[in-house]
């Protein structure tokens, strides 16, 4: 690769200029991997999915050595759009489609145990990240609508889920005064929370149980074999196991990976704090996703301003206006807010699959990996941390299950896949204006 997304739109060691690092909780540095160590356990990225994985193997006992090219969530754990969602990415009716009835359900029930593992750590570990319950799914046409109702139905009869609340046109437009929404549901079980918060708790959470973290410390060359060795510019981790937790930040790390994990570009804006008009974005606090094939996603932070999430680019540099890019969207859902001002305007980078799914997969007897989580990642990445904690002790159900779901890797080759997906891409976004 002609350049390295560690390194295409972020200085090293730095975290972006977010309202989320402005509003973060001490940011402990760490330091720098320096000299020759061994550990248990080797962790490559310290997001949700490496921070997780880190502090359930020192809970267990193990060591472990987690490096990160530049900062402990620095990546899209620190920077999304803070939801916590139900289920998994690929809908359940989907699910039972690609997977069968029996696999469907285990899936949601891991999806589930994602969702209750996250609240149950910022409880334990008493991270002051700003979780609240309610994440509202809404359908900008009626056809949209009639769908999202009978999945609600659908979870309702066949999954016995009982936390959601139907939307019609007046419940969606009390909640949500957008002229854009039709109606949808509310999931009093989802939620929403402070995203770079939650990663930094997670982080001091890992290292109190006895992880050693290292920053600044980029994973230049992997060697496996019985033992594995992960070299650093200024140090080596040898190790029994190996945990790769890159997601869209994987580089050439990996080739297997690399061919089914696909980094993408996605941006958010927080506006000034709303006052009294935070009423005309949302009148209850709870998070909102539409139906859109590039998703809207948007919420009140607590000094209310309006988060809003939108756009997505295909290369590897950010846009150079990425303001311009988000107030598109926004402004045709919120069209009353044309005048609210911008405070910050951040992107970041994810990892998508070609089903939207994760890719959980051991790439060696003593290597695994986990990455992909499409945009549902602040539950699913956390609990794919813990799942290959678990596999590396000798208990891989949960693990076995997720990777047994099909990842087909994407067309083209590294040099096609962004301009075929983008051709793609532009397809489904010109469907969402047709409302096709």
């Amino acid at each position: 690769m002609a350049l390295n997304l560690l390194y295409s739109n972020d200085r090293k060691g730095q975290y972006p200029a977010s309202w989320y690092n402005a509003t973060a909780t001490e940011q402990k540095p760490y330091d720098a991997l320096r000299g020759d160590i061994r550990a248990d356990v080797c962790i490559v990225g310290a997001g949700y999915t490496g921070l997780s994985a880190a502090l359930h193997l020192a809970e267990a006992g193990m060591e472990v050595a987690l490096l990160d090219a530049h900062r402990v969530g620095f990546g899209a754990s620190g920077r999304n759009g803070g939801q916590l969602g139900s289920g998994q990415r690929m809908d359940q009716e989907d699910l039972e489609s690609f997977m069968g009835e029996a696999e469907a359900l285990k899936l949601w029930r891991l999806g589930e145990e994602a969702k209750d593992l996250v609240k149950s750590l910022i409880a334990r570990h008493d991270i002051d990240c700003h979780l609240k319950p309610g994440v509202a799914w809404t359908g900008s046409s009626c056809s949209e609508v009639s769908h999202l109702h009978d999945y609600a139905r659908h979870l309702q009869d066949w999954y016995g889920y009982d936390q959601i609340e139907v939307l019609n046109d007046d419940a969606c437009l009390k909640l949500c005064p957008s002229p854009d929404y039709k109606g949808g549901f509310l999931d009093h079980g989802a939620g929403h929370l402070h995203p770079l918060n939650y990663a930094l708790g997670l982080a001091r959470a890992a290292e109190a149980a006895g992880a050693k973290i290292y920053e600044q410390s980029e994973a230049l060359e992997i060697t496996e074999g019985a033992e594995v060795t992960v070299r650093t510019a200024e140090g080596t981790v040898t190790a029994d196991h190996l945990i790769l937790a890159c997601n869209g930040y994987l580089g050439g790390l990996n080739r297997q990976v690399a061919a089914k994990v696909m980094p993408i570009n996605n941006f958010i804006v927080a506006t000034e704090p709303l006052g009294d008009r935070a009423n005309q974005v949302l009148t209850r606090d709870v998070a909102v996703a539409d139906s859109k094939f590039v998703v809207n996603y948007f919420r009140l932070s607590h000094d209310k301003r309006l988060l809003f999430g939108g756009g997505e680019s295909y290369g590897y540099r950010f846009p150079a206006d990425i303001e311009a890019v988000v107030r598109k969207p926004m402004h045709q859902i919120f069209p009353h807010l044309s005048d609210v001002r911008v405070d910050y305007a951040w992107g970041g980078t994810l990892g998508i699959t070609m089903k939207r799914m994760p890719y959980l997969a051991r790439l060696a007897p003593n290597v695994l990996s986990a990455s992909g989580y499409s945009g549902h990642g602040v539950g699913t990445a956390t609990h794919a941390g813990q799942l290959m904690a678990l596999a590396i002790q000798g208990q891989a159900e949960g693990f076995d299950t997720m990777a047994r779901v099909p990842a087909p890797a994407f067309p083209g080759g590294p040099r096609m896949r962004s301009p075929l997906l983008a051709l793609a891409m532009t397809w489904y976004a010109l469907r969402d204006r047709l409302g096709i």
